[in-house]
């Protein structure tokens, strides 16, 4: 079958970032846990006009949190959006879900769960689990953090959590942002208190963190028994003391304690802008994964990539080092990313919204199924996975999918969207009788370590089928 490919957008192969190139993500927050490390995100959607057109991101109808994963850091799986505020939502009494935190905690011997998000900037919320991916409930039926919270009362916008549970098994969160009038340099707008040991309350009274310039964005992690406070400092266009944070970078404080006294080191990644030529507000979260240090952060390069560069943003990923006399070292953001850690089983069952690169394509979460299944598969769209071990060589494929009125041809290439072909899968029209169906082929030319393109060839201008799940054997 002949046909045209569809282009990369946004993220072409080989490089790593933006993470996904098939929805946005803002906001990032990652929590590691087994072999995989977990990111939620501001799910940024486009908004548009009475014409039709994109319009800038008002942030207003933002309801969902989104949430991806990976166990090599280059290939990431969609699990869909997390339905936290509104009559729909986890959190009814909520109206936005905004810039999450994550964190797990052993309680009564069970892992357990806690989804902290902003509603818009008036308070926080939480939401708890027994998985990292759901399903969420509301434990407390309100907010965590309102004004009403001790310490609080002063902060201009209520948001941006980050959360630590310390060695000793205590919660810490930190949250708050904005600048009072005229108050630029010392805008006294951040916060840390502790949490309840049910991580679903608050104890005493919110401390002031002293943050130079402060904005947005709480970053809170631990390394060698010192505190990191990470933050975005505000775009006040006017000259800044010697020493102090250069406009819309993330700068870090430290301490000897969770709760301070803090003391202001640096900046330690510049705005979007000086990357990638598209400025906005400067979200992050930093992480360790293995014996390695991370710092995830959003750019509008997917959007920028499409034209429609409005505020809706992409998360990125990084490597981030600290010294040995504990100093950072300076982030240089890139479209190549990380180097990817290890490589991709494809003996095991793989979710079909697992993807190192992409185009044509989207995710849906089905309830038939209860699946994250790719969906709006069109012809010539394809998936692209880094660095799968064939080992000695595979002798078939097997996928779970559900045709729809055209069907289609899944083909299997390697190296390149057009490279060798390995095998063909044929996915029939759907006919009376719906629902998935588990259709196999053989494969030939599948050895050693490749790159994978699942490729989907039908009818031009229709939706050809929809994939749940796949796997060699």
């Amino acid at each position: 079958m002949t046909y045209q490919l569809k282009q990369a957008t946004g993220k072409v192969p080989p490089q790593g970032n933006p993470l996904v190139a098939h929805r946005y993500g803002a906001d990032p927050y990652a929590l590691v846990y087994g072999d995989r490390v977990y990111l939620y995100m501001t799910n940024d959607a486009l908004e548009y006009d009475e014409n039709g057109t994109v319009k800038e991101n008002s942030y207003s109808s933002i309801n969902t949190i989104t949430v991806i994963s990976s166990a090599d850091l280059v290939n990431w799986t969609d699990h869909g959006p997390i339905a936290v505020a509104g009559p729909q939502g986890a959190a009814k009494w909520a109206t936005q879900s905004w810039a999450p935190a994550a964190v797990r905690k052993v309680i009564d011997g069970k892992d357990k769960f806690f989804l902290y998000f902003a509603n818009n900037a008036s308070g926080i919320g939480v939401l708890s689990s027994d998985s990292p991916v759901g399903p969420w409930v509301d434990p407390i039926g309100e907010a965590l953090i309102l004004r009403s919270t001790p310490g609080v009362e002063d902060v201009t916008w209520l948001f941006d959590p980050a959360v630590l549970v310390d060695e000793d098994g205590k919660g810490y969160i930190y949250f708050g942002g904005g600048v009072p009038e005229g108050q630029f340099a010392e805008p006294g707008t951040a916060r840390v208190m502790p949490l309840g040991e049910d991580m679903i309350s608050v104890v005493g009274t919110a401390q002031v963190i002293p943050a130079p310039y402060m904005f947005e964005d709480a970053g809170i992690h631990k390394w060698k028994g010192t505190y990191y406070y990470t933050y975005c400092s505000n775009f006040y266009k006017g000259e800044r003391a010697e020493g102090s944070p250069p406009a819309g970078e993330i700068a870090y404080m430290t301490s000897s304690s969770p709760m301070g006294p803090w003391m202001y080191q640096t900046t330690i990644l510049k705005n979007p802008g000086h990357f990638f030529g598209v400025s906005g507000n400067n979200h992050h979260a930093i992480f360790q994964f293995r014996d390695s240090w991370y710092i995830a952060y959003h750019a509008q390069t997917l959007s920028k990539a499409q034209g429609i560069a409005n505020g809706y943003r992409s998360t990125h990923l990084n490597r981030l080092a600290h010294n040995e006399d504990g100093s950072i070292q300076e982030i240089h953001a890139d479209y190549e990313g990380v180097s990817q850690l290890g490589s991709l089983n494809p003996y095991e069952r793989i979710p079909a919204a697992t993807m190192g690169w992409s185009a044509g394509v989207k995710t849906e979460y089905l309830a038939e199924g209860g699946v994250q299944a790719v969906t709006e598969v069109e012809h010539g769209g394809w998936i692209g996975l880094s660095g799968v071990d064939f080992g000695s060589g595979a002798d078939a494929f097997q996928a779970s999918v559900l045709g729809l009125e055209a069907g289609g041809v899944l083909e299997l290439h390697l190296d390149e969207p057009a490279g060798p072909l390995i095998g063909k899968l044929q996915v029939p029209a759907a006919g009376a009788a719906q629902g998935w169906t588990e259709l196999k082929t053989e494969v030939q030319g599948a050895a050693g370590v490749h790159a994978l393109y699942l490729v989907f060839a039908g009818e031009s201008g229709k939706d050809l089928f929809k994939l749940a799940h796949w796997q060699f054997t």
